[in-house]
């Protein structure tokens, strides 16, 4: 092959060294498995909400306070201080210890799976970079996906102290931003791991792919931060009905004129109401998207990755509408919240996908995007 030709086509350029292509299956398979981590950390979260186990544990001790009490008394300190909080006083009164250590577990496996997946982080990260396994590019990303983590935890201990004094829940606010992080920290994990995954040589199907890709993983962001809301309302259960909401599509005889636009963040109907709009915008715009790529370029790997997204999304809407009718049973909102999660995380992994690889340090990984 002419020297020419070798400079334009980028599959004759020096084959990659194997180690650092090994350092980056390493790596890969690390950060994969810390997504696992994290979606069975979200997955004991929402049974931490749905269970109302959140405030059973009322102080923060990051280090102490992964070993759970050991004797009655020990116990017993532990139901003291929750007697001491408006949810006890107001709701449960007179809860029985066996009561308490069913929510207090909850509360504790959540908090033990957070600090669980701290160390399955940092422990590889530090290896990995004390090692030389990371090049430059990567180092500081996965630093900051170090520190959201840290930033992560204080966010739970400020939702849960929310609700330690006045109320008799966490904020909803505060609960949509702890759920939104942790969306976050799985949106930079996946990121990070499929920059460094083998890419497909598939030409993108339009110029602006990459665009209406990260788009519709922006829209899924945004509907798990809807359904944060619905959550923390308890919005689920104000109507069990669909397609209707009541007598019509649209409750709008529940709309309360005193807080005005505040209503579709406060008000638990109107809640309802916004997330499933979004969820229609969404399941429109991913079946758009994936026609579109079967348009441009049929059987491409990146059109394949478009339907899948698209499955995902309906079975989603199916799984809510299920969650929605039945009264939002424990294990149906699990698998939805699960599942919001592996979209969110498959949404990410196609965006990326379409933007192309991180080149190995020799140039040999191509970005087969269209330029």
């Amino acid at each position: 092959m002419s020297t020419l030709a070798q400079e334009t086509n980028p599959i004759a350029r020096q084959p990659a060294h194997s180690s650092e292509l090994q350092n980056r299956r390493l790596v890969r398979s690390w950060l994969y498995f810390c997504a696992l981590v994290l979606l069975a950390l979200v997955v004991v979260g929402g049974a931490t909400r749905l269970t109302d186990s959140g405030l059973s544990i009322t102080e923060w001790k990051p280090i102490h306070g992964v070993i759970p009490p050991l004797n009655a008394a020990e116990w017993q300190e532990e139901l003291e201080k929750y007697r001491q909080i408006p949810e006890y006083q107001l709701i449960n009164k007179g809860m029985s210890m066996s009561e308490f250590q069913f929510i207090f577990w909850w509360e504790w496996a959540h908090r033990f799976l957070a600090r669980a997946l701290g160390l399955v982080v940092a422990l590889p990260l530090a290896f990995f970079w004390m090692t030389g396994r990371l090049d430059r590019r990567q180092k500081w990303p996965l630093l900051g996906l170090l520190a959201l983590g840290g930033l992560q935890g204080f966010i739970g201990w400020w939702m849960v102290s929310s609700g330690l004094t006045e109320r008799v829940d966490v904020s909803h606010y505060r609960l949509a931003t702890h759920l939104c992080m942790a969306a976050l920290i799985l949106g930079v994990m996946i990121w990070i791991a499929r920059g460094i995954a083998p890419h497909s040589q598939d030409l993108n199907p339009t110029r602006q792919s990459h665009i209406a890709a990260g788009l519709i993983a922006v829209l899924v962001f945004f509907q798990i931060y809807l359904g944060a809301l619905v959550a923390g309302l308890d919005a689920g259960l104000v109507f069990n009905q669909w397609p209707r909401m009541g007598l019509g599509y649209y409750p709008g005889e529940m709309w309360e004129e005193t807080i005005g636009w505040l209503n579709v963040m406060e008000n638990p109907a109107i809640v309802q109401f916004v997330h499933r709009i979004g969820a229609y915008v969404l399941l429109f715009a991913v079946l758009i998207h994936a026609a579109i790529f079967w348009r441009h370029a049929p059987g491409s790997t990146h059109a394949w990755r478009a339907a899948m997204l698209a499955f995902l999304v309906v079975c989603q809407a199916i799984v809510g509408i299920i969650t929605l009718v039945t009264f939002v049973p424990l294990n149906w909102a699990l698998v939805h919240q699960g599942l919001a999660f592996i979209v969110l995380a498959f949404a990410i992994a196609h965006w990326r996908g379409l933007v192309g690889p991180l080149h190995l340090k020799n140039g040999q990984v191509h970005d087969h995007s269209v330029h």
